[in-house]
């Protein structure tokens, strides 16, 4: 008599109540097995269901574009033209997912093109904290690629489809998810070409790295690596669609204002300033006018920026924009500093003139609310590293006194504004 095993976890039939057989010789399973795949078909139809009811709470009654500028002005200070681009933007982007949803506009044929984002602004000002704060209210699978390290298809270096890596990693590898989520391209600038007109050579790190993402931002089946870095022949690939991802990128793009000068006609010949914008632009951030012809003069191609129609501009802060950065939003500087030291039993405080402080040599280093904590941990270091041995310290204070000494005697003290 021939015996007869499971072939997924190799008992026999006398070990189990019921053995199934197949078709095939050899093809049998038991009723553990079918249970466990039962188990495992239900856990996964479950995640894709979580999944689409959180994309459904996207809508018109829930998150509107002011709820989600309220729920970014917890975090990012100011910015009210970038919070507010960014807010239409991406709830339009998500709105068209759910045209179904929307009888009055089903029957006709128009299809809604993706609100892909230009940030344009100086570093520390808040791009990428935009982006991602922006994702965690909608619930949504969020990566932030670096476009330095990126190259043309067959160099070294990362191919821009390894951008969709970390995507999938957030999204804990369901890709119905992750084709539903948010990458930010930072560092866009870094890849533009050298000048306004085409490059005759392969641009490898620039022109070639913005024709490779003109598919992927636009929307198509990408294969993507699994575990991110370059693909190999051997490397199993993963096929994602790039249609419902919405792109925000990112970047400086130092000496622009220079290009919006010539665009504006600011820069007078002879001396009728009537015949000119300076007059009535003298004084402002010329980079609130920045636009897609400023974009490709710095070295962008058409094609690119063609397919990134919302661009908006992020303003360099000023002395009251990083005291609020300092002290309002929920994840403020100053009250990360207090609840780590609350966990010690010691209430912290700073004075009025040791935030001034703290600003002002922000505002001299020209570090944006990046370099902040960079300051405060310069200031901090030796009251984080005694306090917590301490005995008997309940209070602790900062003042400006001591912010001076502890700032000065830091290698921060011997940097110098860019």
């Amino acid at each position: 008599m021939r015996k007869v095993f499971c072939a997924f976890c190799g008992k026999h039939e006398d070990e189990v109540e019921t053995i199934v057989s197949g078709q095939i010789p050899e093809a049998h399973i038991c009723d553990t097995c079918v249970e466990r795949a039962h188990e495992f078909i239900k856990e996964e139809h479950a995640q894709h269901k979580e999944v689409a009811i959180d994309m459904k709470k996207i809508r018109k009654e829930e998150v509107t574009p002011d709820v989600l500028k309220t729920y970014l002005d917890q975090y990012v200070v100011d910015q009210e033209i970038a919070k507010r681009a960014l807010c239409v933007a991406v709830y339009n982007h998500y709105k068209r997912l759910f045209v179904t949803q929307y009888p009055q506009t089903s029957d006709d044929e128009v299809e809604i093109e993706k609100s892909n984002v230009f940030l344009v602004g100086p570093t520390g000002v808040g791009k990428t904290l935009l982006a991602s704060t922006i994702a965690k209210r909608l619930k949504v699978p969020f990566c932030s690629v670096s476009m330095t390290q990126m190259t043309q298809a067959g160099y070294v270096g990362d191919d821009v489809e390894s951008a969709l890596s970390g995507l999938l990693q957030a999204a804990d590898g369901n890709i119905q998810a992750a084709q539903m989520g948010i990458v930010y391209m930072d560092e866009a600038d870094k890849v533009a070409r050298k000048g306004d007109n085409p490059s005759l050579t392969r641009d490898v790190g620039g022109e070639g790295v913005q024709q490779a993402l003109l598919k992927i931002i636009e929307g198509g089946i990408v294969n993507v690596p699994p575990h991110g870095g370059r693909k190999h022949p051997e490397q199993k690939l993963i096929p994602m669609d790039t249609t419902n991802i919405l792109f925000i990128f990112g970047g400086a793009f130092e000496g622009i204002d220079r290009l919006i000068e010539r665009r504006l006609h600011m820069r007078p010949l002879g001396f009728d300033l009537k015949k000119t914008n300076l007059p009535l632009l003298q004084g402002q951030d010329l980079g609130a006018y920045v636009s897609a012809q400023d974009l490709k003069a710095y070295g962008l191609i058409p094609e690119l920026v063609g397919r990134i129609p919302v661009i908006t501009h992020l303003s360099p802060l000023d002395k009251n924009a990083l005291y609020k950065v300092l002290t309002e939003p929920k994840n403020a500087l100053i009250k990360q500093y207090k609840k780590l030291m609350g966990m010690e039993g010691i209430a912290l405080s700073f004075t009025e003139d040791a935030l001034g402080y703290i600003v002002q040599k922000a505002l001299e280093l020209k570090v944006g609310a990046r370099g902040l904590r960079s300051i405060c941990e310069a200031i901090m270091q030796d009251a984080m590293f005694d306090l917590p041995s301490a005995k008997n310290v309940k209070k602790y204070t900062i003042d400006k006194d001591y912010a001076q000494k502890k700032f000065e005697g830091s290698r921060m003290a011997n940097l110098k504004a860019a």
